[in-house]
């Protein structure tokens, strides 16, 4: 009896090897694949509301645009000082419910970049506001007309604030700004969110957290994050005194798994930009 049993678990085995080899789909029990699945697939708790009511600052219904510009090198100068010409006066008029948070290029990363970032005081109801208004604005149209003579590409999103950052004021100089983007898993922005609301009591003890965003129109469950600095070193001196305090470690421990892709950009600010 025992020498049929080993003998039909050797065919088995052999069965299921030569299957194998030949590409041949094994049967395998779902009761089987339920627990080989729960191995990798990472459960989610389920949500009942959208991750921007849960992250984002509901009392000022602030929206912000950020724009990447990227330039033909021999027009850097030219279109630097026509933005320092128009972009203001759109910032200091009180017809348009908008305001210039910062306007930089960019030092270390992507050359020939120029990075605006705006915000709308009053949400989706003011940014289409100010675009109506700026259509029938010839300073303006011109603006667009000239600079589309000097751009490679440009691209934009819409950002909500994160409810944990500052928000971001004009700031005197001279500083330079790092701002760094993550590229999330989708489904962990209010994972990432968690950590962070405690993370940035740790990044705010020397002043150099400046705002926090995250996407909800251009390229989706994407997290930027803008800091200042007095220079690069002083970035490295504040970066690496942040691994000495309590929690950090455990911070970047918990988030890195949930970023596919991330990126820095070290950026000086243009002459009229609000944050020096």
């Amino acid at each position: 009896m025992a020498s049929r049993v080993l003998q039909r678990v050797a065919t088995g085995l052999h069965r299921t090897r030569t299957g194998l080899q030949a590409n041949v789909p094994v049967a395998v029990t779902s009761r089987g694949l339920s627990g080989f699945k729960s191995l990798f697939v990472r459960k989610v708790d389920p949500r009942k509301d959208a991750h921007s009511h849960l992250l984002a600052k509901k009392e000022d219904n602030n929206l912000y645009k950020i724009q990447f510009h990227n330039v033909k090198p021999e027009c850097l100068d030219a279109y630097n000082e026509l933005c320092e010409t128009v972009l203001p006066s759109i910032h200091a008029d009180p017809e348009y419910p908008c305001e210039l948070v910062g306007t930089w290029n960019t030092w270390y990363g992507e050359q020939d970049q120029a990075v605006h970032l705006w915000r709308y005081r009053g949400g989706y109801p003011a940014l289409t506001e100010v675009m109506n208004k700026l259509r029938q604005n010839k300073a303006f149209m011109n603006y667009r007309d000239e600079r589309g003579k000097m751009l490679l590409s440009r691209r934009n999103q819409l950002l909500l604030e994160f409810s944990f950052w500052n928000e971001p004021i004009p700031r005197p100089g001279p500083n330079i700004y790092e701002l760094r983007s993550y590229q999330l898993r989708p489904g962990t922005m209010i994972e990432w969110g968690n950590y962070w609301a405690r993370a940035i009591e740790i990044r705010q003890q020397n002043q150099e957290a400046v705002g926090g965003f995250f996407s909800q129109i251009g390229s989706l469950y994407q997290v930027h994050h803008l800091w200042a600095y007095k220079d690069l070193q002083s970035r490295e001196e504040v970066r690496n005194a942040a691994w000495q305090r309590d929690g950090w470690d455990e911070v970047v421990y918990y988030t890195v798994p949930l970023i596919q892709h991330m990126e820095s950009r070290i950026m000086i600010p243009m002459k009229t930009s609000p944050m020096k």
